[in-house]
């Protein structure tokens, strides 16, 4: 939603910066680096990469609300992997912040080697927004680093920010052995804050200066199905006001204040004209119910192409669409020019909507107790229906009335359907007085649901020839609509190929039918397969297969080798799958797998297996429920899952009459 300055490195990423940069004449480091490299590090787990020996930013606020932050960043590389944690980015803003005095210093085996201005690259801050104003210094010696080495950063970073709030990660993943945050004031003013993920942290207050640190923290390792790292990893949200009546710097202290605000600033911006008038009754013209309506704006506005442009974010034009006129015109724009395009086009017909600010990626990013736009990155919609529009995301609010969520962003999930990433995420809803935090609905299992049929017919000889048909829907049908409409059909094929050869050895697939029904949200799949060696025979006369013949494309795998330190996160699913297997003649069921009933707080996971007239029935059932499981039950997690594992490798063992 807007590209804001973020003051933090040792972020994994590409080099851009050649190595081999010259030897600079003065090559003494700091005092600081120095310091800071003679600490003795801890043992960490094996593999750890590399460990942040120092991290600092003191951030000094002038009479206007100007700030001047020094930014000092340290890390030691304990592996080769670790030379990837060696880079600094620091973001900012052309005519509101710019970025100076920027150095780096590289310290291996008693050498120390300086880089300064003639190794710094500045580019776009992200690859894929080409036309947006933001831009990043960016400074890398990954090329340079190798275990054993210590790099260190140092720049200063100017800004004009429109909000006197802003946030300090004190970690990502790596362990990090000291980070700071200090806050210089105008004499008078106050600050306060908030801590995530830990524990609060108090400032230490000296005079108008203003210290938040922690030190020792362990790393931070990625785990299968673990939350977001932003959700892992304490962070610090902080205020600063000044006396009463200072004009110019603006700070929240409620969520109905930024609701104001940010109506305030997008309810300009969404007058239509002739031209984008015309275009709405068109879009509409043969549909005949209001969900229908919707759905025809939606999937236009869907189709326009993604181009971020910010512009006068000083004046919080990051936070404003442009005109909806002008979007329509020109058919790009970014998240929050998208929604307001396609609240514009649906008042035209008749149907009130309302912008929502959210965050993408975690849907526990944003906190209630710090009210401030900045905590969102993303923009979607709220359409308000009748009792007549059914889908599993309305939702009531008591302010507004019946709410539908939807992103006219995301390519693949239509109108009725909002991404995982999103549902359950607190959004910002910008209706004026009534707006205010709400909670995104979060749909149901069944709602995501998989169903699959599996014919196959067993020859004598091991061999197999089926069919499997898929049908899902919700955001199961998105999660398969992406897969298919982000490949070539060549690539496409390939995967479905790979597959089903992992299930079945030596496949052969004969015919690959992918269908789509966009407006109902469901997606098909029918593939007609062969092989020649399914089934392992042993002395001509025990026959053994595995009726699982593919895997879930969304299964979980939780190891049993180590410890577990962060949450499991599970989304909303459910899979149904009915396989019959025609047996070869003259073999009947010597041994069959005990049918299995898994029942949790979280889950639930169910086989049955039935022969009648020589034809194998197996079915299987797995629902899950939406939850974060604490650490303190890793266990049931465990179990649960590696039970359907051993169920799910089970074999049938046939022999001969």
């Amino acid at each position: 939603m807007i590209i804001r300055p973020i003051l933090r490195a040792g972020l994994l990423g590409l080099a851009v910066l050649a190595a081999n940069a010259p030897v600079l004449a003065a090559d003494e480091a700091p005092a600081w680096l120095k310091q800071a490299a003679a600490q003795q590090v801890p043992s960490y787990p094996a593999g750890t990469p590399a460990v942040v020996i120092y991290d600092e930013s003191t951030v000094t606020v002038a009479d206007d609300g100007r700030t001047t932050s020094v930014t000092r960043y340290a890390v030691r590389v304990l592996t080769r992997d670790g030379r990837e944690s060696c880079v600094m980015r620091a973001h900012y803003m052309p005519g509101t912040s710019k970025v100076r005095d920027f150095k780096a210093w590289h310290i291996r085996d008693g050498v120390t080697k300086a880089f300064g201005k003639g190794e710094i690259a500045d580019v776009a801050a992200s690859a894929d927004e080409m036309f947006s104003e933001g831009r990043m210094a960016a400074m890398s010696l990954s090329d340079d680093a190798d275990a054993g080495s210590v790099v260190g950063f140092e720049f200063v970073h100017e800004d004009r920010p429109l909000l006197a709030q802003d946030e300090w990660s004190f970690q990502s993943r790596l362990p990090v052995l000291s980070s700071r945050l200090t806050l210089v004031l105008p004499a008078g003013w106050q600050a306060s804050s908030v801590t995530f993920n830990h524990a609060p942290v108090e400032p230490k207050v000296a005079g108008t200066t203003w210290t938040w640190e922690l030190r020792g923290l362990f790393p931070i390792p990625p785990e299968p199905a673990a939350p977001p790292v932003t959700n892992l990893a304490p962070r610090l949200a902080y205020s600063y006001q000044p006396p009463s009546g200072t004009r110019g710097v603006l700070s929240f202290s409620n969520w109905s204040s930024v609701a104001q605000w940010s109506t305030t600033h997008v309810a300009s911006q969404a007058a239509a004209n002739d031209a984008l008038t015309s275009k709405a009754r068109e879009l509409t013209s043969g549909a005949t119910t209001e969900i229908d309506r919707i759905r025809a704006i939606g999937k236009y506005v869907q189709g326009l192409t993604y181009i971020s442009i910010q512009t006068n974010l000083a004046k919080g034009g990051g936070y404003k669409p442009r005109a909806a006129t002008d979007v329509f015109a020109r058919s790009y724009g970014d998240c929050k020019d998208k929604a307001n395009l396609m609240l514009a086009m649906l008042r035209t017909v008749g149907i009130e909507s309302y912008l929502m600010a959210i965050y993408a990626g975690d849907p526990t990013y944003v906190r209630e107790e710090y009210p401030t736009p900045s905590q969102f990155n993303h923009c979607i919609l709220a359409v308000r229906v009748s009792p007549a529009t059914e889908a599993p995301t309305v939702f009531d609010n008591a302010s507004v009335g019946r709410l539908m969520a939807f992103d006219p962003t995301d390519p693949y999930s239509p109108v009725g359907d909002l991404p995982d990433h999103l549902q359950g995420s607190l959004a910002l809803l910008m209706a004026g007085d009534a707006g205010g935090l709400v909670r995104m609905p979060v749909t149901p299992p069944d709602a995501n649901r998989l169903d699959r049929t599996t014919e196959a017919k067993l020859g004598l000889d091991g061999s197999i020839t089926g069919r499997i048909s898929e049908r899902s829907t919700g955001s199961r049908a998105v999660d398969a609509r992406a897969r298919f409409e982000s490949e070539s059909r060549t690539d496409y094929d390939a995967r479905i190929n790979r597959w089903i050869g992992a299930g079945v050895p030596g496949a052969r697939i004969a015919k690959i039918t992918p269908n789509d029904d966009r407006v109902a949200n469901r997606f098909g799949l029918d593939i007609e397969f062969a092989s020649d060696r399914y089934a392992q025979m042993m002395g001509g006369r025990l026959y053994v297969f595995k009726p699982v013949l593919v895997s879930r494309l969304q299964r979980i795998e939780l190891r049993t080798d180590e410890l577990r330190t962060q949450p499991v996160v599970l989304e909303s699913q459910a899979l149904a799958e009915t396989a019959t297997f025609e047996l070869p003649p003259g073999m009947v069921v010597d041994e069959m797998p005990d049918p299995v009933k898994i029942d949790t707080s979280f889950g639930t996971y169910v086989t049955t297996y039935e022969v009648k007239e020589g034809v194998l029935v197996f079915t299987r059932s797995l629902t899950l429920k939406r939850a974060t499981i604490p650490v303190a039950e890793f266990e049931s997690a465990r179990a649960f899952f590696t039970k359907i594992r051993d169920a799910e490798s089970a074999p049938v063992v046939l022999v001969r009459k």
